[in-house]
């Protein structure tokens, strides 16, 4: 059961813990030659490819790979009542969460007849991609949809792996989760193949390309992510998912084992990581693994995870050595249950979610919090942000001076423009104040 790694007595500083932080190993060389091979494919053969890679990937051959607008209709007709409240529930509290993510306008006056508007126009056309593996995840459409509709996209295409169980049909209730938010463009198509699809377009599929792909997946959709990027936009490569938990002597370690579960069930990949200072919590928390892994419902996935090189026990000397190793780490998802999280949390500074005390649970931000769970793995935290309006928005600046403010600042464009040996570009500006 799951790895112990003692940083005690040790000197925590960046260049070090960087190179003790526990990673999954992963081999992005590999499958990113696998994934060449079939976003080319699809781009060669279009739909006959998106059908071939189904039947041999997917193990089932769609009957067609756009689902008909009344298969959507029809699944949110049978969706699970309690379900559909829960899905509405979530799409309410997204939509508010991502509605403050929306920026403003601004105009900078720079003189008389100087003025430099900042503005933020969303992208016309997206492709979001909802995974269909292990798990069913109709809350990554809400993830990924409602944020583009707050932005203003007008153009959304969502793909999701066909299912055997459904004739090769997306999974009804990522359908019914479609429905609901009025997305009607869904293709089955899965994996790398799909990544190349929207990046591309298919004609004979009538789709056309997006201009940004988000959503998570496995090792081969984040490969494919980083082969298109450059012709679509990407959120980020995210892969197997993480949760980091800083904790203390206050914490309740059945609380910690439960919440380390909860993501190690997504995948036999998935990292879980527990950081303290307390060594006492840390062989309770053990203890509580044990008995709560072979009771889960996955259990034999959840013990590989815990298992895995992934996953650990970090014991520090303190608090502040915590935050530095999970800064350094850089997690997807952030727990900290410490006496007093507000003070911990003014030591972090990378991770994709933070959730603060017993009562904010990773599960509550995959599903209900109105924070969005599409969010930067791999340590990508340290750069990157998580799935958010703003991702579907450029800001643009727009330029506009008169003949006096053009004027005003006219010699000295001419002197740099001079000085950078680009004379024509102070002649522009001189040419408009000549008499022809």
């Amino acid at each position: 059961m799951i790895q112990t790694i003692d940083l005690r007595g040790t000197n925590p500083v960046h260049t070090n813990l960087a190179s003790v932080v526990p990673r999954a190993q992963l081999d992005v060389a590999a499958a990113t030659a696998v994934a060449e091979v079939l976003i080319s494919d699809v781009r060669e053969r279009g739909s006959l490819a998106l059908l071939e890679q189904a039947e041999r990937l997917d193990g089932v051959r769609p009957l067609q790979v756009r689902i008909h607008a009344e298969q959507i209709t029809k699944a949110v007709a049978a969706l699970d009542p309690a379900v559909r409240d829960a899905l509405e529930g979530a799409i309410e509290r997204v939509t508010a969460a991502s509605k403050a993510q929306l920026p403003q306008a601004t105009v900078t006056m720079l003189g008389d007849g100087a003025q430099v508007v900042q503005r933020w126009q969303p992208v016309s056309r997206v492709g979001l991609y909802v995974p269909g593996g292990k798990a069913v995840y109709p809350s990554s459409v809400v993830m990924n949809v409602v944020p583009a509709q707050v932005a203003g996209v007008a153009s959304i295409a969502l793909a999701s792996p066909p299912q055997r169980a459904f004739e090769g049909s997306v999974h009804p209730t990522i359908l019914a989760a479609a429905g609901l938010l009025g997305v009607d463009e869904v293709y089955a198509m899965g994996g790398a193949g799909a990544i190349g699809a929207l990046a591309w377009g298919v004609p004979d599929l009538g789709l056309d390309p997006v201009q940004v792909i988000t959503g998570p997946g496995n090792v081969y959709v984040a490969a494919a992510k980083r082969l298109v990027r450059g012709v679509a936009g990407i959120d980020s490569e995210a892969g197997p998912t993480e949760i980091l938990i800083i904790a203390d002597a206050t914490a309740n370690p059945y609380l910690v084992a439960a919440d380390l579960i909860s993501q190690a069930e997504h995948d036999e990949l998935a990292a879980a990581v527990l950081v303290t200072d307390s060594e006492q919590l840390a062989e309770s928390v053990r203890a509580e693994l044990e008995t709560l892994a072979i009771a889960t419902h996955h259990a034999v996935r959840v013990r590989e995870a815990l298992d895995g090189v992934q996953s650990a026990i970090v014991l520090v000397d303190s608090l502040g050595d915590a935050a530095a190793f999970s800064n350094a780490y850089g997690p997807e998802h952030l727990e900290i249950q410490t006496e007093q999280p507000g003070s911990v949390l003014d030591l972090i500074d990378n991770a994709g979610a933070i959730f603060l005390g017993e009562f904010s649970p990773v599960s509550l931000g995959d599903y209900l919090a109105g924070s969005n769970h599409v969010l930067p793995t791999g340590g990508q935290s340290r750069f990157s942000s998580g799935l958010g309006a703003y991702t579907f928005l450029r800001p643009q600046q727009v330029i506009n001076y008169d003949r006096a403010a053009l004027a005003e600042v006219e010699a000295r464009i001419v002197a740099l423009s001079g000085a950078e040996d680009l004379p024509a570009h102070g002649a522009a500006v001189t040419a408009r104040f000549e008499q022809r």
